[in-house]
Order: structure tokens, then sequence, then C-alpha cells
């Protein structure tokens, strides 16, 4: 099965008059079930649907958004696997000079906030015709927001791009449902009781579903706690089983958010990930260097989807909920032996992992009928009582894998909580993960060390990581082996004072840590710490937090995270007297300021984490 067509040669070929539907995208083509753009138009594609990609058009004019004609029922739009304003800039607001998303990896293929500005080209280009947005962009902005890059409070991407409807989440039973009507004949206006999407509609229209009412936007963008309040609203309301419409209204309409789709059944995401991918960037790239970003996903495989993990700084919560559903082990293996199959594959897995690697299943049986909990998390603060920490099934199927020919090695490389593999009774998992599913360090996500910032991160205690770090070295060492840990961490995350900062210093200089790369806290769209950093509130329990903002500060707090930088001495010497903590310059600075020599290029660096001694 060939791409999908991309030129209108290309459907020329194929013998169409015009497409029926054009999928606008901010990313290059990849066909491959790690792209939303893949996944969406291959299903439809399935339904019986005539579908052109229109990959990174030209935004400056409308010629490239008519290369295939009027679709003969819509647009479809999406700025691609990110939000465009992060695959442009830095979390100091810096402009990247690359974008892994596009052809050989260079930047300027796509505008900021791409959605917006290729809605308005289509509406220049075709008037009213139906435009339907979906995606990370959409979904994450699809309330009044709170927008990082301009320090202010947007309106819903629905009212400022123009579009008729948003789906958000996981769209592949929600764009069928909306194809089908279409395709009926029914007015893009009139589609109202479709589950995952919103809508605009006259203030006294009645909605579909039981309803909770928010705040005006006028309230939003001028009042912190009801901004806190009304994210809380919509957070109670993303379980597809509990969840009610939520309400945002403006001046001249109300904002409809329907309750969310069900997740698919592990029948319908079977089918999803069974439809004739080509599994590789569109060869009209090749001459440019292809596109970057297949390189992480081409040999791995998702499993899962859903995370019940429930991280404060993480928007998987907003778009694909905390239901987790899995594909079978048949499927599984069956794309394994896909992969297997092909001419460039050296015999290793990179990943058969999802949004957390090591869940597979709901939390817990109580959610399948009654869905997630109300103001409950399954594992913050501590592991819920009813939490089915169970690793066999995972297991089975990475040992079933492992068994298909050609496949040498599975690695895991997707996120691991490592609180949820420490709640299962036995050590199962745990050994078989060190034994034989680490190509050298594995990378966990403590965060943070100090429990003050971890509360409100949503992460577990620092006891858990230390009692997980502890064992894997224990097993480690017991299996004769070297391999390390490669902690994540972030700084300035909201409730993160200097102290703290310095908290996380100690114990890295402590444990001989040196992080090549930290994270500083980006406020995007779509989750409960962008909120605090917004509103100062933290939005479950409505108290105040204190955020981090000024530039002199987070510089201050990151330099404290890579103190063994020569170049890092001043600021570090800096955030100590801040601190009126002086006495810790020995510590932290036990050579001054130290001369920032480059180390000779043929040094070669030490692992991120900590190498066991033996």
């Amino acid at each position: 099965m060939p791409f999908l067509p991309v030129t209108k040669e290309e459907i020329d070929v194929l013998g169409w008059e015009v497409p029926d539907f054009v999928l606008v995208t901010g990313d290059a083509y990849v066909d491959h079930p790690s792209f939303g753009t893949a996944i969406i138009s291959r299903v439809l594609e399935a339904e019986g649907f005539r579908i052109a990609i229109l990959s990174q058009p030209d935004w400056r004019s409308t010629e490239d958004f008519c290369r295939f004609g009027k679709p003969r029922l819509g647009f479809l739009v999406n700025s691609g696997n990110i939000d465009s304003m992060v695959a442009h800039y830095t979390a100091a607001k810096k402009r990247r000079g690359d974008d892994y998303y596009s052809p050989g990896g260079k930047a300027g293929k796509r505008p900021d906030r791409a959605i917006i500005v290729y809605c308005n080209r289509i509406r220049e280009a075709y008037g009213d015709i139906p435009i339907v947005i979906g995606g990370i962009e959409a979904s994450t902005r699809r309330f009044a927001h709170y927008d990082y890059w301009t320090d202010k409070v947007r309106r819903s991407i629905l009212i400022d791009s123009g579009a008729d409807l948003l789906a958000y989440g996981m769209g592949e039973n929600i764009m069928k449902r909306i194809a089908f009507l279409l395709d009926k004949g029914v007015p893009v206006h009139k589609l109202r009781d479709i589950r995952g999407t919103v809508y605009r509609c006259a203030k006294d229209e009645k909605p579909h579903y039981e309803k909770v009412e928010t705040f005006h936007y006028d309230v939003l963008k001028s009042d912190k706690e009801a901004y806190a309040k009304a994210f809380k609203i919509q957070y109670d309301n993303m379980d597809h089983v509990k969840g009610k419409a939520v309400l945002e209204e403006y001046d001249d309409c109300m904002l409809v958010q329907n309750p969310p789709m069900p997740p698919l059944s592990r029948s319908e995401l079977d089918k999803v990930y069974s439809l004739p991918y080509m599994r590789n960037y569109h060869p009209c790239y090749e001459k440019e260097g292809g596109v970057p970003a297949i390189a992480e996903v081409k040999f791995s495989i998702t499993h899962s989807r859903g995370c019940f993990g429930g991280c404060n700084f993480c928007a998987l919560t907003y778009v694909q909920g905390r239901s987790v559903c899995s594909r079978s082990e048949k499927s599984i293996l069956e794309e394994a032996e896909l992969i297997a199959a092909m001419p460039d594959f050296k015999g290793y897995i990179h990943d058969i992992g999802g949004p957390t690697a090591n869940f597979r299943h709901p939390a817990c049986s109580l959610q399948k009928e009654n869905g997630v909990c109300t103001g409950k998390r399954c594992l913050f603060p501590t592991p819920c009582k009813n939490l089915n920490a169970d690793h066999s099934e995972y297991i089975s199927l990475l040992e079933k894998v492992e068994k298909i020919p050609k496949v040498k090695k599975v690695f895991i490389r997707s996120g691991i909580r490592f609180d949820y593999l420490l709640a299962e009774k036995n050590e199962k998992f745990f050994k078989r993960l060190v034994a034989n599913h680490i190509s050298g360090q594995l990378k966990v996500a403590p965060e943070h060390c100090s429990d003050n910032v971890l509360k409100y991160m949503g992460k577990p205690s620092f006891e858990v990581y230390k009692r997980f770090q502890n064992r894997f070295y224990q097993l480690t060492k017991s299996m004769g082996k070297e391999q390390y840990l490669v902690p994540y961490l972030m700084s300035s995350h909201p409730g993160s004072t200097i102290n703290d900062a310095i908290e996380l210093s100690l114990y890295l200089k402590a444990n001989g840590l040196n992080p090549e790369q930290v994270q500083d806290f980006y406020p995007t769209p779509g989750t409960a710490s962008t909120c605090m950093f917004h509103t100062g509130i933290n939005p479950f329990d409505m108290k105040k937090v204190y955020v981090p903002k000024t530039y002199e500060e987070k510089r201050l707090q990151r330099a404290l995270l890579q103190s063994y930088k020569p170049e890092n001495a001043p600021l570090v010497r800096k955030a100590l007297e801040t601190a009126h903590r002086t006495d810790l310059i020995p510590i932290l600075l036990p050579h001054g300021k130290r001369s920032a020599q480059k180390k000779p290029n043929n040094e070669k660096r030490k692992p991120v984490g900590r190498k066991f001694k033996k």
C-alpha cells in the first residue's frame, strides 16, 4: 500500500476528482503509527474516505491550500506531534535552531500558532468550508488558557482559529463519527452530540449532555482564582464515565466541551495498529536527509495508551486521559514481526512502551464501570489500596517478542514508574528489567529530591526513589552488570525555592551525579503545573504556591543543579549568598570560581548516572 497522496499529480493518478478530506499538518509527512497524522488518515482511509496530506504548507499565501482543489467534505488541521510554540521556542523563550519533525531537522517549515494560521488561510481560500482541528495543540488549548509566550490568557483556539469543531484527545472514533455525519450531509454546525468534541453555540442553546459551567472569558483572563477553579472543573470532567459537558462563556457565544470519547477497546486499538502504514517518512524528503523524528520510533512499539501517573507538569491527563487501554499480544507480536522483516533492522527493538512503559491495564478493577476517582489519584501521594500492581502480562509480552526470529534484544526506553514497579509484591519484573531490557542506562524521572517540590509535581516522596535506586544497584551488582540510572531532573517548578534547589544540588554532589541536561520547567498549555505557574494557586486545594518566575531566579536554580560546570560558579555563589548559605560554598564550589577550562576533545564523557562501584 503506497503513501497517501501529497501532490495533485498523485491525486490524478488515483483517478480522484477531489479528495474527501485534506489533512493539513505542521509536521513532515511520516506514515508511522507514532504520528497522529498517519493514524487519523489511515483510520479514515479504512472507512472508505479519500484523504490527501498537505504537509507543512507555505502559509504566506493560499496557493498551497488550493493544491488539491476544494475537498468534498472539509479540512482536518493539526500543528503536528507537538505544539508549534514548543517546537519553536525553548523554556527560556529562545528560538530553536532545529525542528525534529521537519525534513533535515531544519526549522522554519511551520508558523507560530500553526493551527490558527492554517485555518485563516483555508477560510481565505474557501470561505465556510468545514474545518475540524485536532492534535496536541488543539487539545491543550481547547479552553481559555495561559500562554507562556505572551504571558496572557488567550481565548480557546477554536474561537481564535475560526474552525467549526475541535476534536480533543485520541481522535480515531471521534473523526470516524464526524466524517460519517458530514458524508451523510449533516451540516457541521449541527454536530453537537459527538463525544470528544468542542463547539461554539448561542448562549441560550441547551447542551446535549449534563453540564457544568465555569466562567466568562473576561473573568478568566483577569481573575487568577477563577482560572484555577475553572482548571479543576475541566480536570474533574476528563473521565469518560463521570465527565459532564463543560461550558465557558464568551461575549457572543458559549463554548461547549462534550464529555470525552471512551478509550478504544483492545480490538479497536489492534485494528488501528494493523492499518497499512509505510512505517517511514515520505520519500520526497530523502534529498533533504529524511525526517529525524523517525529514528527513535522506527523500531519501537506502542503497547498502551493513557496514564494514571498523574504528574502535574504533564498534559497526558488532558489528552489521553487516566484510563489505560492496551493492545493484544497478538497485535504487538505481528508488529514486531513486521519490524524484524525490515531491511535495516539490526536485531534490536528499541522500546515496547507507551506514555508509561509499565502501565498495561487500568489502575484498578473499579475503573471500568465507575471511571477514575474524582479528587483522588492512583499513585499520589501513595499508591491507592485498590491499585492492581501487576506486570505479569507485560512480562509475557516481552518474553514472546524476544523469541521472534531476528530479534536479539528488546529494550524499554519510555518512562518507567518506579513507584508502581515497587508496589508489586514480587520482583519478577524488576529483575527482568535489570537483566534483559536496559542498554547500559535506564532513564527514570525522580524530577527532584525535595518532597516540598515533589508534592506540587504530583510525584511520590523521594524516599521511594531512593528505595528504587538502592535496589536497582543491588540487582545490577548481583547480576555482574555495569549499568546506570539516568535521572531526569527539573528546575524552577512551581513550589521550588532556592533552598529546594540547594537541597537537590547537595544530593547530586553527595552521589557523584553530574547531569548534563536539566529541564527548566516549561509552562505549556493544559497542565496543572502551568495553572500553578500562572495563578500562584494549587488548583487541587486552592492554596497559594510559591512560583520562581524571574529569569534571574530560574538561572540560579538551574545553575545549582549543574554546579560542577565551571561557568556556573558565579551563579552558584550568588544563589548561596541569596539564600544565606555561604557555609555551603566549600562543598558546592570547593575550588572557588574554578577556571572555565574545556575538556580535551578526546576525553570520554562519564555517564550521567551513578556508576556502581564493585
